[in-house]
């Protein structure tokens, strides 16, 4: 029996197994490395936040996204977006030199068993581990409008649904949303061809400014630190204290989870959609039916003075750029006495006790949707330094695991006595 099994090998995931293989911990890490980053996101795009805040976490803090780069004779700097090809390509380097092997199967099921969990993977091997991290990153969590849902893949999409874009060349394609996937995702359309539009609820586009220099005087930086989530004290609190966030009452870390650093396109986006993009604004979709040719939208105007109120919009494709919501009812890999035992925060999702434990003992969450529980910065790559330190401490509490004196033990295969066997029958 493993003594930790993580799930997930995204930034999150990495992070913890490097955190947990450094305490020594016999474990097991299963899912494709970067698979969000890898599968579902189109070339030309980049990172939101800055290269510094972009790390995946080591104990050691080696393994860096500025380490990456320079060994491949780039520069990682600051107010210098990175491209998403190469962010994804240093979380494969993470994982190289910072992880046991990653198990690239996917677990489809963890339940409860005798001294811990049991989870079996897509080919049906059984494994069993005393504790479980689960790290499955935003794809379980898709948000589609309900007036588009139960219309054709072919018709409606997500925009997480994409890592290549040219299918829509040459065609007419409405996106739906105000943030920095909806408006990048519009700006890559539209400069390959495709007549594309921008329908969004609210009145007006928000976008954020280029950050300022790293180096400034004294007295600008004590009136509006760096921060991961980007500058200002506000932000700062909510990247760089997660443990103190999660001391506030319940209801204001879920209204906070629910609108700080909403909807908004980067600085450097901008330009690229004012140029070529048309942008429907205080629009919202009522209604969506297929058509020869693709799909009616019907659209209600709440702009003052609209006329008429209600309009048709015909288009051959919808991309739902409209977030993700990370509610426990839609960790369907859990069994459903295990995810039914679970305890929720007023918003649906799971609670997290100061350690990413849920209330299962020995079930740890991380990423997403823990944001409830620890703040917006759960919801970047920047908060996966916190969480794996924090989780992996919950861990080795949970199995009363002894401080180790020891030399960190090398990423390499499991031994044979580590080896799970296969379930009979």
């Amino acid at each position: 029996m493993y003594d930790l099994l993580v799930v997930g090998a995204g930034p999150y995931g990495l992070s913890i197994a490097s955190h947990a293989a450094a305490a020594g911990l016999n474990l097991r890490v299963f899912g494709r490395p970067m698979a969000s980053w890898r599968d579902h996101m189109p070339r030309g795009m980049f990172l939101k936040s800055e290269p510094w805040a972009s790390n995946l976490s080591d104990p050691r803090g080696r393994r860096r996204l500025d380490v990456y780069c320079a060994a491949q004779g780039v520069a990682a700097r600051h107010g210098e977006p990175v491209p998403v090809e190469m962010f994804a390509d240093y979380g494969l380097w993470f994982a190289r030199h910072a992880v046991p092997e990653v198990d690239e199967r996917t677990v489809t099921r963890v339940a409860p068993c005798p001294g811990g969990f049991e989870a079996v993977t897509d080919d049906g091997q059984v494994l069993h581990a005393r504790t479980v991290a689960l790290a499955v990153g935003v794809m379980p969590f898709v948000e589609i409008p309900a007036a588009l849902r139960g219309l054709d893949a072919s018709l409606v999409s997500h925009s997480s649904h994409h890592s290549d874009l040219i299918r829509f060349h040459g065609k007419d394609v409405t996106v739906i949303g105000a943030g920095q996937a909806a408006l990048e995702t519009a700006a890559l359309l539209a400069e390959q061809g495709t007549r594309v539009r921008v329908l969004a609820r609210a009145a007006h586009l928000r976008w954020n400014d280029a950050p300022p220099p790293w180096e400034r005087p004294w007295w600008q930086s004590a009136r509006s630190p760096h921060s991961g989530l980007g500058p200002g004290w506000r932000n700062w609190f909510y990247s760089e204290r997660p443990g103190a966030f999660r001391r506030l009452p319940e209801r204001t870390r879920t209204r906070i989870t629910a609108s700080a650093l909403g909807p908004a396109g980067a600085w450097w986006v901008r330009d690229r959609v004012e140029r070529a993009v048309e942008v429907l604004l205080a629009h919202e979709v009522t209604s969506a039916r297929a058509v020869p040719g693709g799909v009616r939208l019907e659209v209600l105007s709440r702009a003052n003075g609209s006329h008429p109120p209600l309009r048709s919009v015909e288009t051959e494709h919808v991309i739902a750029a409209t977030g993700f919501t990370a509610s426990l009812d839609r960790l369907t890999l859990l069994s459903v006495d295990l995810r039914d035992s679970l305890s929720t925060m007023i918003d649906g999702s799971p609670e997290v006790g100061r350690d990413f434990e849920s209330s299962y003992p020995g079930l740890f969450l991380a990423g997403l949707v823990t944001a409830s529980g620890f703040g917006p910065a759960m919801r970047f790559v920047h908060g996966a330094t916190y969480t794996a330190g924090a989780l992996v401490r919950g861990v080795r509490r949970h199995l009363r695991v002894r401080p180790l004196s020891g030399a960190i033990p090398a990423p390499g295969r499991p031994s044979p006595s580590e080896t799970p066997t296969r379930a009979y029958g």
